[in-house]
């Protein structure tokens, strides 16, 4: 399923229905709960806030959605706010937020039309501050710490986000190489993962696409020559020029364009992960 599917049910519904009906709503929507899903975040709620001169209700109804859904184990919830909210603070992080961002956004995080308005408002309301995505960026690290490859792709999305507004040649802003080196340490990735990222490494979908594994066929256990033959095999097979030259069709052609970007990019993030 889509990593945006399921968000906007009753958890996540509270990010973006307006700071004191999503206070409400936990309290009352949740009462009956085990007092589970309203536990303090890491550090408690003071301490999230204790800095602020007045209470930020729109960060703390957005903290409380995505704390709301961690407690509750709804693991897709938590990667789909966190991936707006850190994008967005992202985004604004050294400046305004400008079109090529929103762009790349939109397309590589496969929005589904009919939820556009609501990631929208919640885009929009998570940009309004920046300085706290670091408590995000610890509740995603621990629903995944035990999925390395989710954080992993994560990182790679938001540093090709902080590049989709730069020439090739541009390094990234400053603020932006701050906020990805924090984002990188409290994830716990290698200097690897942040090389790969810098020479243009796609992630696989941070939706639920199919495991790197799945899309070659072949069993995670299965040593690594014998993938890079199976990869070899999958590319002779379906190779655009192949089918091109075998007379098919633009639809087939196009078919296998498809298919070849997501047989490249399995055997990259195999290689990656096994550090070839």
């Amino acid at each position: 399923m889509p990593v945006f599917g399921k968000i906007f049910g009753t958890i996540a519904g509270f990010a973006t229905s307006g700071p004191l009906g999503a206070l409400l709503g936990a309290a009352i929507g949740h009462a009956a709960d085990k007092n589970k899903l309203l536990n303090p975040p890491l550090g408690g709620w003071v301490e999230q806030w204790k800095h602020k001169i007045s209470p930020d209700l729109v960060g703390a109804s957005t903290y409380i959605a995505v704390q709301m859904a961690s407690n509750a184990g709804k693991k897709e919830q938590v990667m789909a706010l966190c991936l707006i909210i850190l994008s967005a603070k992202l985004a604004k992080c050294d400046g305004p937020v400008n079109r090529s961002e929103v762009d790349y956004f939109k397309h590589h995080l496969h929005i589904p039309p009919q939820q556009e308005k609501q990631i929208g408002m919640l885009f929009d309301r998570a940009r309004s501050r920046v300085d706290d995505y670091p408590k995000f960026a610890k509740i995603l690290k621990h629903n995944f710490q035990e999925k390395k490859g989710k954080l992993e792709n994560v990182f790679i999305l938001l540093y090709m986000l902080a590049r989709s507004d730069l020439k090739k040649s541009e390094p990234l802003h400053p603020l932006e190489e701050k906020y990805l080196r924090h984002i990188q340490h409290i994830f716990g990735l290698s200097e690897r993962v942040w090389d790969y990222a810098a020479q243009g490494g796609s992630p696989r979908s941070v939706s639920d696409e199919p495991d790197a594994y799945v899309i070659l066929g072949v069993d995670p256990k299965t040593d690594t020559e014998t993938i890079r033959n199976r990869w070899r095999e999958l590319v002779r097979i379906y190779h655009p020029d192949l089918i091109a030259a075998k007379g098919g069709n633009p639809q087939e052609i196009e078919k296998a364009n498809q298919k070849i970007v997501k047989i490249n990019a399995a055997w990259d993030y195999i290689k990656h992960n096994r550090g070839i």
